[in-house]
């Protein structure tokens, strides 16, 4: 997790710039506050993309089929009760210790750790 110094929708438009900047396909974007507001509910906004390489995450999921729970990868955009916004993901080494994966394939996955930061810096 780390702090964007940026806004929900700011940081959501720095990551999907990184996205196509790197040749990385976005999958979806699921609006977790929009979706309360349709049920009458509240929350802060909170989005999820889910993003991710073929070339990347075959590999991985071959070497462990669980992987294919986690992936493709995925960072949570969300603003806190302060108002602060934060940038939630699976490490690359959790991911490893929870899938088994070989260490070697971990640097596959490495660029969430690199996302989160050029777009919440």
């Amino acid at each position: 997790m780390r702090q964007s110094h940026y806004s929900v929708e700011q940081t959501l438009r720095r990551l999907q710039d990184q996205l196509r900047s790197r040749g990385i396909s976005l999958f979806a974007v699921i609006d977790h506050s929009g979706e309360a507001g349709k049920a009458g509910l509240s929350m802060p906004n909170t989005k999820l993309l889910i993003f991710g390489n073929a070339k990347a995450g075959t590999p991985i999921m071959l070497a462990s089929s669980s992987a294919a729970l986690d992936l493709p990868l995925k960072i949570l955009v969300s603003e806190d009760a302060a108002g602060d916004v934060w940038l939630t993901y699976n490490s690359p080494a959790c991911l490893e210790a929870r899938h088994g994966f070989p260490s070697d394939l971990t640097k596959m996955i490495e660029v969430v750790e690199d996302l989160a930061k050029s777009a919440g810096d």
